[in-house]
């Protein structure tokens, strides 16, 4: 029986998931070999890399459309590795347009297929619905109605808990004098925290408007502005796309920089659900090239783009989408929650509330747990 598992993640969320994943699966069963497409934290977990995400971090159609040959080739690669290492055990992490893709391609080929953080299927319809339940043998899920949706739609599926619930009641944090010292910040003055993305594309999209508003709201309210600049994103991005410069371009400390700092102004996907389990008060923004929003618009079903507010089931926070990203109407709709200390600390009892229905299981040792058991019953 094969101890090999080859796990596909494409970009920095999955590749944080991927991780703590990996070191479950470790611990659990020490003989576990891991290949896969993964980044710097699978890699220091042990990943043996076919492919690094920074060579997978493009986003939209266009940008999908320009890569298409690389793509092919990526996966081409992964199907010949995949039967010459004899992997029986694969497993998706998200990153649906590449996942299901070549999950069609991997079924005839591999014992078990198993996806670990559900693309958002319940908002892109029912077409993927009808390829998770042809291609794939279990969805691990960390959201409790993604379970219930899989179901309705005979999907087996299994709800784990959230990985970074489990992760920050177990992170030992820097402090915040630590994080001031170690990255030059004024002790005194509260953090403006920007968070413009993982990709290169995305960053190029809302960075330029979102620094003008982020400087002028710390010149108004007497704070700092930091930036948050992804492991997967060249630094030397920042200064080709703003003369912006009265901000600090930080690498590194990703959960205390969202724990420590007093405002966000933050990208739509992962880095909301981390920002509001920390407790930052915040505003979502997104924003894409226009034919893949216009494109996306037509085929999503949801009210609200934000996770926070999915899970909420209301708005909590603002969303600032597309054309609406721009320097007046971001300074506006953050002036009017910094000026309104009621509604920041609403805005933080919600996300205790959003919290506490996560619940306190430990999923990536569930999901280990049930990846194994995959792998060796009968």
């Amino acid at each position: 029986m094969s101890s090999k598992v080859f796990i596909l993640a494409g970009e920095a969320s999955g590749d944080m998931h991927g991780a703590s994943l990996m070191r479950a699966l470790k611990e659990q069963n020490p003989a576990v070999e891991i290949y896969g497409l993964g980044g710097n934290r699978m890699i220091e977990q042990g990943l043996k890399p076919l492919y690094h995400i920074d060579k997978m971090s493009f986003l939209g159609f266009l940008e999908v459309l320009k890569h298409l040959p690389f793509i092919r080739k990526v996966k081409s690669d992964v199907i010949e590795f995949i039967i010459r290492e004899k992997i029986d055990t694969v497993v998706l992490i998200d990153y649906p347009g590449f996942n299901l893709s070549i999950a069609r391609d991997l079924r005839p080929l591999v014992k078990n297929l198993i996806y670990y953080i559900s693309p958002q299927l319940w908002a892109w319809g029912k077409r993927r619905v009808k390829k998770i339940r042809r291609f794939i043998d279990l969805m691990i899920v960390v959201f409790p109605f993604e379970k219930t949706f899989y179901e309705k739609h005979g999907v087996k599926a299994e709800f784990v808990g959230h990985p970074l619930v489990s992760k920050f009641s177990s992170c030992n944090f820097i402090s915040k004098e630590q994080l001031f010292s170690d990255n030059g910040l004024d002790p005194v003055k509260p953090v403006l925290l920007v968070l413009p993305g993982s990709r290169e594309h995305e960053v190029k999209e809302i960075f330029p408007d979102v620094i003008k508003a982020a400087v002028r709201l710390s010149e108004k309210y007497g704070m700092q502005t930091v930036v948050g600049c992804a492991d997967t994103i060249d630094r030397k991005i920042f200064e080709t796309l703003s003369s912006e410069r009265n901000y600090t371009l930080i690498s590194g400390y990703p959960d205390e920089l969202k724990k420590y700092s007093h405002f966000g102004i933050i990208k739509s996907g992962t880095s909301t659900v981390e920002s509001a389990l920390l407790g930052l008060p915040m505003v979502v923004v997104y924003k894409t090239s226009r034919l893949t929003y216009m494109i996306g618009k037509m085929l999503i079903n949801i009210g609200n783009l934000a996770m926070v507010n999915i899970l909420a089931g209301k708005n909590i926070v603002p969303e600032i989408i597309q054309d609406d990203v721009n320097e007046e109407n971001i300074i506006r709709i953050c002036s009017s929650i910094l000026d309104n200390e009621s509604e920041r600390e609403q805005m933080k009892k919600e996300f205790i509330r959003i919290r506490e229905s996560l619940g306190e299981q430990s999923a990536p040792d569930n999901a280990a747990g049930l990846i194994l058991k995959k792998m060796y019953e009968g």
